[in-house]
This record gives structure tokens, sequence and C-alpha cells, in this order.
């Protein structure tokens, strides 16, 4: 039970920074996609972008090897995890910590590539 109630908690806490950051975002990327490719397919590139950043938000803040520990049967010498209170802070600040991290990541390569379709873009 305490394994699904920190999966749950550790997906939510992703899930609500990832939107976060997208928030934050949106009219930033918005602007670069109609700059760049126009307004008609800027919207589905949009939606993708949205998409594969709540994919990395979650991926990287929830880790599933850590979670993992909590179902595997305890062998000699490695116990499982006890969820105290110290190991739930931790673990919300773990996973707002690699959320953002994994985000910014996404957001640096998608910047990077837009500066660069910029240059050629305007050199032409």
């Amino acid at each position: 039970m305490e394994f699904l109630l920190l999966l749950v908690v550790t997906l939510a806490i992703a899930v609500f920074v990832s939107g976060l950051v997208i928030f934050f975002f949106r009219k930033s990327v918005d602007k670069i996609f109609m700059r760049l490719i126009g307004e008609d397919i800027a919207v589905a590139w949009n939606k993708f972008l949205i998409f594969a950043l709540f994919v990395v938000g979650v991926s990287s803040g929830v880790s599933i090897w850590k979670l993992e520990r909590f179902i595997m049967p305890e062998t000699e010498g490695v116990a499982r995890p006890v969820l105290t209170a110290e190991f739930w802070g931790l673990e919300v600040y773990r996973t707002i910590i690699q959320t953002l991290g994994g985000m910014a990541r996404a957001l640096l390569i998608f910047f990077l590539v837009a500066l660069i379709a910029l240059v050629i873009v305007r050199t032409k």
C-alpha cells in the first residue's frame, strides 16, 4: 500500500511540475513555431512538444528503479526502505528537482535546434 501511495504522489508531483513549466514556456514556444514554420503546422508541433515535455518530465521525476525496491523480496543484508517523514520529504524534493532537470534539458535542446533553424532561415 505504501508503494502505491508513493507512486501516486511522485506521479502527481511530476505532472504538476511539468504542467507548470509548460505553462510558463508556452508563449515562447508558440512564437518560435509561428516564426519558423508558420501557423498551419505550428499548432500540431506545439501539441507534440507539450506531449513530449510531459513525457520527459514524468519519466525524469518518477524513478521506477527506486520504486522497485519496495516490491522486491527482501534478501539477506538488504532490507526494504521505510517510508519515514524524512524519506517522504527527500522523495518529494527529488521528484521536483529531477522533473525540472529533465524538462530543462529537453527545452535546451528545443531552443538550440530552434536557434540553428532561425539562423538558417535568416541566411537564405
